[in-house]
């Protein structure tokens, strides 16, 4: 009689746990069809959310959200805080506020996505590759005399690590103000001995803190891939390098490392420190209180900084990436180490090389990161045939995110073309419109061009069905990633 009981209670607990998980599934696949998102990602989950929703439930909640909701609240509630500080702030700069030429109206997208407008009385600096951009860094750090603003995604406890762990500290330890931004995730590996010993010496360092907030347990899908140097609000650095061996060359999987970065004197350094404030303020609710007095340089280049990230009323990364390839008329030149693009560029690279423009992607050999590797061959044979350019970089793993329309406006950021760029990651890109700075970037793509190959549509439907096969589910499984 008890074994009677306790079986038939044994079926009742699992039956109202199964129904339990479908209501749960239910009512997650209606976040998720109320989501932005795209078409291909809102139909895998809510299929699977429904079917599967002992597995499916929490991968959701871990990885299907598109809004970094925390974020969106706190910008709401410092609309009378944090964002009138900074507005007054900012007003300072709209004075050297470039105004457009008529061919030129593509830029004022930008602008409106970026709500940061295009200044000028900048100097900016191409740096290629990482012992170029570091030993750039490094020194405008070690001559700096009121502050340091430091955030990147990946931070290593190795020896390039170290060493700006070191020169960070004998900074703070100076009486300069310096503070440390983390991405937690990205960041997973580095030690607590190496924060320990930055705060003890007197620098302020926090993790981006993608989690905080009672509804925002599992945002573990965000990532803060920023990458960001200030020095006293008159100079900065951004681009595709985080601080760590491999961006060095050191790390024989990758061997050399092909990346670029940019250095900012003038007012844009202002906007690259307004991001950082804002993205500090969400992690620590502190304002942080520096110089706003934009110091013009000679060279006068126009320069806008667009931040970008799951925050933003719009897919502000895609928009921006549209926008450039839409603006295109001779030619449109766009590296990147992952290329899983949405549908919308897709759409818009087709179309460029329709009507003439000299469009090419350059993307590397070698993958890190197998997903994207086999999802790039889904879509490659379509934009061959449309006439798209798709070079592979042979001589180590390319990292830059770099473009260049035509021969005038050229962009250095962390921005990937993938989706979680697009939808998921905080990202930055500066754009200059200068046609020297142009031809600079032009060099820069014509060497790495010289030392890839092209892609042709006989290769990509060679491949075996097994590969074929693979490609379109890596492809499908991007926009739920």
């Amino acid at each position: 009689m008890a074994t009677s009981l306790f079986a038939r209670y044994r079926r009742r607990f699992i039956i109202t746990l199964l129904i339990s998980a479908h209501l749960v599934g239910f009512v997650s696949s209606l976040d998720a069809l109320m989501s932005t998102r795209t078409a291909p990602g809102t139909v895998a989950w809510i299929v699977t959310l429904n079917t599967v929703p002992y597995v499916t439930v929490p991968a959701y909640w871990v990885f299907g959200r598109t809004k970094f909701q925390g974020y969106v609240i706190g910008r709401r509630q410092g609309d009378s805080l944090l964002h009138h500080k900074l507005d007054n702030k900012m007003s300072k700069i709209y004075p050297h506020r470039v105004e457009l030429p008529p061919g030129e109206r593509h830029v004022a997208a930008i602008e409106r996505l970026a709500k940061m407008p295009m200044v000028g009385g900048n100097r900016v600096e191409l740096l290629i590759d990482g012992d170029r951009t570091f030993a750039s860094i490094m020194e405008g750090i070690a001559a700096a005399r009121d502050y340091v603003l430091v955030q990147f995604y990946i931070v290593r406890d190795d020896e390039l690590g170290r060493h700006l762990q070191g020169l960070l500290q004998e900074k703070a330890r100076q009486g300069v103000r310096v503070f440390f931004l983390y991405d937690e995730i990205g960041s997973y590996r580095l030690p607590a001995r190496f924060l320990s010993e930055m705060t003890a010496a007197g620098v302020e360092v926090h993790r981006f803190h993608s989690t905080r907030g009672s509804g925002n347990r599992f945002q573990l899908n965000f990532r803060n891939h920023r990458k960001i140097v200030v020095v006293d609000g008159h100079q900065g650095w951004v681009g595709g390098l985080n601080v760590g061996d491999e961006y060095l060359g050191r790390d024989q999987r990758f061997g050399a490392w092909r990346d670029t970065h940019l250095k900012i004197a003038g007012p844009a350094t202002l906007c690259l420190q307004l991001s950082f404030v804002e993205d500090w303020h969400w992690a620590t609710e502190e304002t942080l209180s520096f110089n706003w007095v934009p110091e013009p340089e000679p060279e006068d280049l126009p320069v806008l900084i667009l931040p970008s990230g799951p925050a933003d009323s719009f897919e502000t990364a895609s928009l921006m990436v549209q926008n450039a390839i839409s603006a295109a008329r001779q030619r449109l030149w766009i590296s990147s180490p992952y290329f899983v693009p949405d549908e919308g560029v897709l759409a818009t690279l087709k179309l460029a090389a329709m009507r003439g423009v000299d469009v090419r992607i350059l993307i590397p050999e070698r993958p890190d990161n197998i997903l994207t590797y086999f999802a790039a061959y889904a879509f490659v044979a379509p934009l061959l045939e449309a006439g798209v350019q798709i070079h592979r970089y042979q001589a180590g793993f390319l990292h830059a995110k770099t473009i260049l329309v035509d021969d005038l406006a050229a962009a250095v950021g962390t921005v990937n073309l993938d989706n979680r760029s697009f939808r998921l990651n905080f990202e930055i890109t500066a754009w200059i419109l200068d046609e020297d700075f142009a031809g600079q970037v032009e060099r820069m793509f014509n060497k790495d061009f010289s030392l890839s190959r092209e892609m042709t549509v006989t290769e990509v439907a060679s491949k075996p069905l097994w590969f074929r096969a693979a490609s379109r589910a890596a492809y499908l499984a991007a926009p739920v990633l």
